[in-house]
């Protein structure tokens, strides 16, 4: 399939031997990428077309959208319910454009870094890394500079719930399929949690809090282990 080649590892990873490492990259990356998730379950049944967005749904979507913009650093805390009612959390950092790093509390043993460029996947237990390029995951929706999900075929439908707005959203069809809810809070568009559900129906929900905008963060956090440190995006 155009996604699995798209998502060929590099050469020089050390690949996943173990059917529980594979589970838990699948479960991470539903963290940090929200709509990434899909491009691991290739098969997920994609959401029905709600058909053109209404003009008040498109303005809520400009208003996200400009909320999503002015956020440059974030830092905070996230917690993550899987399908079977398992609970990880941690912690995390953002760094536009493209820079991030999810670091599972323990017992988890994953690390996930994005350097601008790769997307690195590391099981510290069994000190195994798998990395993919940027540009074949749909992180942009979380590290672009400039999201405007107006017109974002990824999106289709936005409601108001207990004072919330919440976005439906599917990935691009000619690359993966893969459901996504994403909840926004009111009135300031902070983005507090997502549900994801992968090709076998079932539900990874992620919440986050203790949030901060505009921090100073250290640039060594978003250093992949082995790879020369890439050079920051303007």
């Amino acid at each position: 399939m155009a996604c699995a080649a798209a998502l060929s590892p590099k050469p020089t990873e050390v690949l996943p031997r173990e059917n529980d490492h594979v589970a838990v990259i699948h479960r991470a990356l539903s963290v940090v990428c929200a709509l990434g998730v899909a491009f691991l379950f290739p098969t997920a049944v994609p959401m029905p077309s709600l058909g053109g967005l209404s003009a008040s749904e498109r303005a809520d979507l400009e208003r996200v959208s400009e909320a999503l913009n002015a956020i440059h650093t974030l830092e905070g805390t996230f917690v993550q319910i899987g399908p079977e009612g398992q609970i990880d959390q941690g912690k995390f950092f953002i760094d536009k454009p493209g820079r991030m790093r999810f670091e599972y509390a323990p017992p988890n043993p994953t690390l996930i870094v994005s350097d601008g460029e790769w997307v690195a996947v590391e099981n510290t237990r069994l000190a195994t890394t798998d990395r993919y390029a940027l540009w074949t995951t749909p992180l942009d929706l979380i590290l672009g500079n400039n999201v405007d999900l107006r017109d974002d075929a990824q999106v289709v439908g936005v409601e108001h719930q207990n004072g919330q707005i919440v976005v439906e959203a599917r990935a691009h069809s000619g690359r993966v399929n893969g459901n996504i809810t994403l909840v926004f809070s009111e009135p300031n568009l902070a983005l507090k949690q997502w549900t994801v559900r992968d090709a076998q129906g079932l539900l990874t929900t992620v919440s986050i809090a203790a949030a901060k905008a505009g921090v100073a963060l250290d640039p060594g956090l978003f250093v992949i282990a082995g790879q020369p440190p890439a050079r920051k995006a303007e």
